[in-house]
């Protein structure tokens, strides 16, 4: 699943560098994250790094981009296989 930044973020600017996939971005209003991007930091991280430092607890499980345990291992491969 990717994870998703609610409109009760206060642009604080903490989740954004600590992205390992660089997934969080400044959005028109708020910060976003690219479900393309999101592994929920598997293959960096025991648990995603933007939930561990929001201060005020908007990163959630985005309903609409559910996807597997193997699956996010899958994307995070891909991801680093792009690096190169």
């Amino acid at each position: 699943m990717s994870l998703k930044i609610l409109d009760t973020c206060v642009n604080c600017d903490v989740c954004e560098p600590v992205c390992p996939n660089k997934a969080i971005s400044l959005g028109e209003d708020y910060y976003v994250i690219d479900p393309a991007l999101c592994t929920e930091c598997i293959g960096h991280h025991d648990e995603p790094q933007c939930v561990v430092v929001c201060p005020v607890e908007c990163i959630i499980i985005d309903p609409a981009h559910t996807e597997t345990r193997e699956q996010l291992e899958d994307k995070y491969k891909h991801l680093m296989e792009a690096k190169g």
